[in-house]
């Protein structure tokens, strides 16, 4: 194998290796805007579950409530 052989091959490798360097880079950037993405989406999840969870306690006191006059009513009547 010649010398411009070695040197043809060896820039086919540098170009084929600089290419595929450049997919990863597009790639990483692509997969960092999703993961940011999905960050503040799951920061928006969280906030509607508390609100979830606090909507799930005052009905769950309501209703304790409720059961608790009934039972009153219940005992005076």
């Amino acid at each position: 194998m010649s010398g411009n052989e070695k040197q043809g091959i060896q820039e086919q490798d540098l170009k084929a290796l600089e290419i595929r360097v450049e997919e990863l880079i597009r790639a990483c950037a692509h997969l960092k805007d999703e993961n940011k993405t999905l960050r503040a989406r799951e920061q928006v999840l969280l906030g509607e579950r508390d609100k979830l969870a606090k909507k799930n306690d005052e009905a769950k006191y309501r209703v304790e409530d409720m059961i608790d006059r009934l039972k009153r009513l219940e005992d005076e009547a």
